[in-house]
């Protein structure tokens, strides 16, 4: 059989993992080597933007993309991983077991929202995390007109104060009132463990941050954590009791569950260890990429977050090296020295900052325009040309 390179996922990290092995191939000029995604779906889900409304359009469409550059989509879910025996086992689109093999493996299963154990977080909470849960967001808050005006109606609870949850909770009040009416009384409150507003995005931006939320009047709830949540709203560690209807849940994210079945040294967060490479430490045969890779991202000792900013070069890097490996030719070395935050506020516009330390550069509407540039032409795949698709997936391109 000709040699097959198996990719998991068809996020940020899968779709450009794809590009990148299809590129590799076709200047190696060698299409007797294969190249398949397995996914639920043949779309690439725009997750960046799931606090905004108007989600079920937040994806672009991956058939007509994979085609022309000759890879084989697979819809299906991933269940396990046989290492010794290189087949991945999933559930095809009529729900029957299947199981493929694979030469080269390129794990690329994304991550999840972190759901702790605390008492009526599962069955009372919402959260901005995949494509299905954010419409469900939506849903619920189109049908709170259906409920009486109440201050639990008219009350959003966001849980956590992080990236995610500052975006949410900036564009929740506007959301609220074009489906209440302008003139409706909304609260929007972030209970957050840290001790100041924003504190987990460093000092460069938080006064951006404490202006929109002013603005916008949202309520910060610093350095306190939910600790039970009902039908009727939260209860917080110091006994207090947040009457609320709609309580979101942004606090911290895991990897893929499919990383525990690969041997190997993981972060926090259950992502495995990967080399310089993007191959998983102790691996021969299996890449990791995306939200699934602990992976530095320069000299100093940084490694690549859980974003998109980061998964997609990953994804150039780590298709071109599972092909590179196959064909016996050099890897690339996977680094990524420049960082920066583009943090959505809101109608008050948007932060752009630079490095690690997050030194401002933009905000308000120039930061917004150029977060709309990003989320809205930047971070999607490149149009259905084969020509184009290969050349943008080069892992040599100049990267932030």
């Amino acid at each position: 059989m000709n040699p097959h390179i198996l990719i998991i996922g068809a996020g940020f990290a899968g779709v450009w993992s794809a590009l990148s092995a299809a590129r590799l191939l076709d200047q190696a000029q060698r299409g007797d080597v294969s190249i398949s995604v397995l996914a639920p779906q043949a779309e690439l889900r725009i997750r960046p933007r799931f606090y905004e409304s108007d989600v079920h359009s937040m994806k672009a469409p991956l058939g007509a993309l994979f085609e022309t550059v000759g890879v084989t989509f697979i819809k299906g879910h991933a269940q396990t991983i046989d290492v010794e025996g290189r087949t991945v086992g999933y559930t095809d689109a009529d729900g029957q077991p299947r199981q493929i093999g694979y030469d080269r493996l390129v794990l690329a299963a994304g991550s999840q929202v972190a759901r702790p154990p605390v008492p009526g977080l599962a069955e009372h909470t919402f959260d901005v995390d995949q494509m299905e849960s954010a419409m469900r967001l939506e849903q619920h808050l189109v049908g709170l007109t259906k409920q009486p005006a109440s201050p639990a109606r008219d009350t959003v609870v966001v849980c956590g104060g992080g990236f995610t949850g500052i975006e949410t909770a900036t564009e929740m009040p506007t959301r609220l009132r074009t489906i209440l009416g302008e003139d409706a009384p909304v609260r929007v409150v972030v209970v957050d463990r840290g001790p100041s507003i924003g504190a987990a995005l460093g000092a460069g931006i938080t006064p951006s941050i404490v202006e929109a939320c002013e603005q916008a009047g949202v309520q910060w709830l610093t350095g306190r954590s939910v600790v039970a949540v009902d039908a009727g709203g939260v209860t917080l560690d110091d006994g207090e009791y947040i009457a609320s209807k709609t309580v979101i849940w942004t606090v911290g994210v895991k990897a893929s569950p499919l990383t525990a079945q690969v041997p190997g040294e993981r972060d926090g967060f259950g992502r495995l260890r990967v080399d310089d490479h993007l191959k998983v430490i102790g691996q021969e045969h299996i890449y990791a990429t995306g939200d699934v890779a602990w992976a530095a991202v320069d000299e100093s000792g940084n490694h690549a977050l859980m974003t998109c900013q980061h998964a997609i070069p990953m994804g150039r890097h780590c298709g071109n090296n599972a092909a590179a490996d196959l064909l016996g030719v050099a890897p690339v070395v996977y680094r990524q020295p420049v960082y920066v935050t583009c943090l959505d506020l809101g109608g008050w516009g948007a932060t752009f900052s630079e490095g690690w330390e997050r030194t401002l550069k933009y905000k308000g509407q120039e930061g917004k325009d150029l977060k709309r540039q990003i989320n809205t032409v930047w971070i999607y795949p490149p149009a259905a040309d084969r020509a184009v698709a290969l050349a943008a997936a080069d892992p040599l391109i100049p990267v932030v």
